[in-house]
């Protein structure tokens, strides 16, 4: 593990600017288990989890996303409340239900409510079935296994949230509009000590903003880590473990012409399957008072 210094900026510019220099020192670890040791015996729950009948459908993608040592960098124990946001598929849900299953807790984040976009009854309708789906999908109790809307987040809930994790999703996000209330429900739900993970497409530095605003799934690092700080939150650390140099992430078609979209079908299909998945960022950051 080495250390580097974060550039830290104010909320003018965002997104546009260039990243300032400052004088915040932050953690950057460039291998592939940043904090190996944060959790004794935590790495052989992983591989259960890992090795789980349910993912027999799912390991393939493994060698893209290294859920073992991504959930390692992010300091997920298992017996800790985690909230995976807009879960999707369920593919993260599949390893973290198994691992949490014993003494933690599973929260599906799901959309607030959004007009013209997120109509109230289907959020709440998924968030409603999550503990079924995970449940159907690991063959675990629904007992184990939560969700809600962050537009109805229960007063009881805040603050009860060691760990929430946001998976590919900060483009959405950003070209939705919808960032800044999203990440300000999930801190609220964080304990003060509490650690937000992300892992999202990365363009290059010098992408220009009309190509990493969020519309062809690619952001800038610096541009997430600066959004994080304005809505109260500190940088950690930043991993590699997810980087994929092949990936030159200037896509006319956006990060969907990668695997596993393929948006461009057949076509040069090959070229495409040998670049493999996108190259992500891996972020964690804390909960500011």
């Amino acid at each position: 593990m080495r250390r580097t210094l974060l550039a830290i900026s104010s909320f003018a510019g965002l997104l546009a600017g260039p990243l300032s220099t400052a004088n915040a020192e932050v953690e950057t670890d460039t291998g592939t288990a940043a904090e190996a040791d944060f959790c004794k015996g935590c790495d052989a729950l992983l591989e259960l989890a890992l090795a789980h009948p349910g993912r027999k459908d799912d390991r393939a993608r493994d060698a893209y996303r290294h859920p073992a040592e991504t959930l390692a960098f992010m300091r997920v124990r298992p017996d800790m409340k985690v909230g995976e946001y807009a879960p999707g598929g369920g593919w993260y849900s599949r390893v973290l239900g198994p691992y949490l299953a014993k003494e933690g807790h599973l929260a599906g984040l799901f959309f607030s409510p959004t007009p013209g976009r997120f109509a109230a009854e289907k959020v709440q309708s998924d968030a409603e079935a999550f503990p079924g789906r995970v449940a159907a999908g690991t063959g675990l109790a629904a007992g184990n296994f939560s969700g809600m809307t962050l537009g109805a987040v229960p007063n009881a809930e805040k603050g009860t949230f060691d760990r929430i994790l946001v998976f590919r999703m900060m483009h959405n996000l950003l070209r939705w509009n919808m960032a800044d209330g999203e990440i300000k429900a999930m801190r609220a739900l964080l304990k003060d000590d509490g650690l937000l993970g992300i892992v999202q497409h990365r363009a290059s530095p010098d992408a220009a903003y009309a190509y990493a605003d969020g519309n062809h799934g690619y952001l800038r690092e610096a541009d997430v880590i600066r959004f994080m700080e304005v809505n109260g939150f500190e940088l950690v650390a930043k991993s590699e473990i997810n980087a994929n140099p092949k990936d030159s992430a200037d896509w006319e078609g956006g990060v969907w012409t990668l695997p596993p979209t393929f948006a461009r079908k057949d076509q040069d299909k090959a070229k495409y399957a040998a670049i493999g998945e996108s190259d992500r960022m891996t972020l964690l950051f804390r909960k500011r008072p």
